[in-house]
């Protein structure tokens, strides 16, 4: 007899269908479900059987990940995908010597990016692949907008996202407040292809737990003071009151004429 009434595989899902998580924007729960990045340490070959070059038989293809970490510190950078990789290496490349275990990282620069969006520049720790990334998309602010959560991987890149499309979407006059032709331009160039509803654009990027508080301020309402409800109570009685009783008026009396 199973322990639980349902399997803890699904427990993640089932909680996103009760109680405040139930009332979360619909947008934002699909934003929640589970997308697979684009392979970065390696190539999917994308079938099950292949040929043999040698042999001509066909043969199963072991089309398998491998496996990525990424530390905590790589939420306040843009790696572009890349990870840690784990694995093992020959004690001085002698294959008769025993394996040692060994973990390769990406290398990182720290690079000046400027938003012509957001008119700030942010020193932010990337890595080459990412500064690839920023040049085939030509810009910063493009890499950063059409760049889908699951392959930005970065709490850093999604808060930018977030700031960029409420700015797009409010046409902030704080932007350029000097030159207003620049500012349009800016606007017109990126409104087009990335503009959503501000009220969209406010959930982009949030973790589960600022989503659930969000909603929770939204939800919360003042307690209202006993005092302010009976005088309004008063007030309605008093204007119902007046409205009952009969309106009389006086007859003015005209001069008699002679």
């Amino acid at each position: 007899m199973p322990y639980f009434k349902y399997s803890p595989k699904i427990w993640e899902a089932l909680k996103l269908k009760q109680g405040i998580y139930a009332r979360l924007p619909k947008h934002y729960l699909k934003s929640l479900e589970p997308k697979e990045p684009t392979p970065v340490h390696w190539r999917p070959l994308g079938v099950q059987y292949r040929a043999n070059p040698k042999t001509g038989h066909k043969e199963r293809v072991q089309d398998v990940p491998i496996p990525i970490y990424y530390p905590p510190h790589s939420q306040d950078g843009l790696w572009g995908g890349e990870g840690w990789i784990q694995g093992y290496r020959y004690a001085n490349n002698d294959k008769l010597s025993n394996r040692m275990r060994k973990t390769w990282k990406p290398q990182l620069f720290k690079r000046e990016l400027y938003s012509e969006i957001l008119d700030h520049k942010f020193t932010i720790p990337v890595t080459a692949r990412t500064l690839d990334l920023i040049d085939a998309n030509y810009g910063f602010d493009f890499y950063i907008l059409k760049t889908s959560k699951e392959d930005l991987n970065s709490k850093l890149g999604m808060n930018l996202k977030r700031a960029m499309l409420l700015r797009l979407a409010r046409k902030d006059t704080d932007l350029y407040p000097n030159d207003p032709a620049k500012r349009e331009k800016v606007y017109s160039k990126y409104k087009q292809q990335f503009e959503i509803p501000e009220e969209e654009a406010e959930w982009v990027g949030l973790s589960l737990e600022e989503a659930v508080e969000k909603q929770r301020q939204l939800e919360h309402k003042e307690p209202e003071p006993l005092f302010k409800a009976c005088v309004d109570k008063l007030v309605e009685e008093l204007q119902i009151q007046k409205l009952s009783d009969p309106h009389i008026t006086e007859k003015e009396s005209q001069p008699q004429t002679k």
